[in-house]
């Protein structure tokens, strides 16, 4: 690769993340701060259409935005969707497998377009770099193809770990480069890198992609020379950087992780990209404290009397799922209303819901809404169309979006699928959480907020959306349900939770995140 930018032209950055909102934003958030910062750099991001609300605030930092048509979740339902229209207009089913499968390959062929048009009409420099989430190991392949540097981004750990056999089949079909790994220098490529994360990069499903579209050697670091056609193992190549986006107070980095993994501290997103309505995002955004004071505009001042009204005398009890019904395992939206009617009949607590706009729930929403006629303060408070009140006024339904950090701390708890955002606004705000993880990394930090002591045991799923909506299946999961909100509203729970949030207060997990990008990749 040549020097930094010596023929004068600009140096090229490309941020490339993957599935859904937890998984992209954050990322999408580091584009925008290394824009902002590095304004000598042309920064692209690359990522589903589905996100397509990212591009105007990439806009705003200088970041040019490119989408593919893959969608964050392959859903049954979805790929139904994509590939017919509606399963009824078709006389072929395809099986999911198969349609997968096709839009794996598309999703890789729109990969390699965009970065070959980033990088394809040039030769690369020093100060090149693509950064990537753990969802665009596609990422990886091209930056080797484009010889550039290759950066890991993540707002959790590893999300998935090798099969158990990996090593030793590895070790069976590559026994040289195994040693190769085994016998590698300090902050060089070595096993530990391996069986960290990089494992996923030797799986056949790369093999015939780098091989036939990339004519890339099928196997990473297995490169041949041209006359010896024996591997270049004499040339060692570093340790990549990887950045995490979590607190060192929340999760201790483990000595056996390598030493190029950086725990930065959470990634929050601008606040300005948090509102689904435009005018609240100028209210709030011009205020000196958001994150504690700030008035709503007039269309969502029910929102806000329920929040801050001074006729009720406890705060509400947060509820949100984020993708989780968009991944399919909400399957029955009046269930998951009905376990939280159950809980609002036996108690005086009061709840404020967000939906995320997914659209069965918000029909569920509807339909009970339609059914019972409310009556209360707020009914004379006109409601705008993202709000539905339910159960005698005590259940707030919101399908629009707006910032947790204003929003939590005027909230009693967190109910929470345990994404890795959710959790980490809960304790920057200092409430207890319940947590009902789905998959992944979910679970990790469900069991995390139990062990700091911020939250109960976590919920089972059927204990928050039951698939059924018969008495008893109701009855069980709302029980469930209060004791673990009378648990975490407990004194303990909620001083553990206080002193938490004081502990991570000063952290800028963007910020530091940032630092260490510019001290390890850009060029002095």
């Amino acid at each position: 690769m040549d020097g930094c930018g010596g023929d004068g032209r600009r140096p090229r950055a490309v941020f490339m993340a993957f599935g859904t909102h937890g998984d992209v934003f954050p990322i999408a958030a580091l584009a925008a701060a290394f824009s902002l910062d590095q304004q000598q750099y042309s920064v692209v991001f690359i990522t589903h259409s589905a996100h397509q609300n990212l591009s105007a605030h990439l806009a705003a930092s200088n970041v040019r935005y490119m989408p593919v048509s893959s969608p964050p979740v392959l859903a049954a339902k979805q790929l139904e969707n994509i590939a017919y229209g509606s399963v009824e207009s078709n006389a072929e089913y395809e099986s999911f497998s198969r349609r997968k499968e096709t839009i794996q390959i598309e999703h890789r062929e729109e990969c390699l377009s965009y970065v070959e048009e980033v990088f394809g009409n040039d030769p690369s420099i020093r100060s090149d770099f693509i950064v990537i989430n753990f969802f665009a190991l596609e990422g990886w392949h091209l930056a080797e193809l484009f010889q550039v540097k290759c950066i890991i981004a993540a707002p959790y750990f590893v999300p998935y770990s090798a099969p158990t056999s990996f090593e030793r089949q590895f070790k069976q079909s590559f026994p040289l480069l195994y040693k190769y790994f085994q016998e590698a220098p300090t902050n060089t490529v070595c096993w530990t890198d391996i069986a960290h994360w990089m494992w996923a990069l030797f799986m056949e499903t790369w093999g015939s992609w780098r091989n036939d579209c990339l004519n890339l050697s099928p196997i990473p670091y297995t490169v041949s020379d041209p006359v010896t056609n024996l591997p270049l193992w004499h040339v060692r190549a570093e340790s990549p950087l990887l950045l995490y986006g979590f607190s060192k107070e929340i999760v201790e980095r483990p000595g056996y992780w390598p030493s190029s993994a950086h725990v930065c501290g959470f990634w929050f997103l601008p606040m300005a990209w948090q509102f689904s309505c435009d005018n609240c995002r100028g209210l709030l955004c011009g205020n000196v404290n958001p994150s504690s004071e700030g008035i709503l505009c007039g269309n969502h001042s029910g929102l806000e009397h329920y929040l801050m009204g001074s006729s009720y005398s406890s705060l509400p009890i947060f509820i949100g799922l984020s993708s989780i019904g968009s991944m399919g395992f909400l399957r029955n939206p009046k269930a998951f209303l009905m376990v939280i009617k159950a809980v609002i009949e036996s108690t005086d607590y009061r709840f404020i819901l967000f939906s995320s706009g997914y659209q069965p729930l918000d029909s569920a929403i509807r339909f009970v809404a339609s059914s019972v006629p409310e009556s209360s303060e707020l009914e004379a408070t006109a409601l705008s169309c993202d709000s539905t009140l339910l159960f005698n006024s005590r259940l707030f339904c919101f399908s629009g979006s707006i910032p947790y950090s204003w929003l939590f701390p005027k909230c009693a708890a967190a109910i929470h699928h345990a994404g890795s955002g959710s959790t980490a606004a809960a304790l920057f705000a200092g409430i207890p959480q319940v947590a009902c993880p789905f998959l992944l990394d979910q679970f990790y930090w469900a069991e995390r907020l139990h062990w700091l002591g911020v939250a109960p045991e976590p919920l089972k799923r059927q204990h928050l959306v039951p698939d059924v909506d018969d008495t008893l299946s109701i009855n069980n999961a709302a029980d469930v349900l209060l004791g673990a909100i009378r648990s975490a509203l407990s004194p303990e729970i909620k001083a553990q939770a206080t002193r938490i949030a004081h502990r991570l207060a000063p952290e800028d997990g963007v910020g530091e995140a940032l630092r260490t990008l510019k001290e390890k990749v850009l060029c002095e």
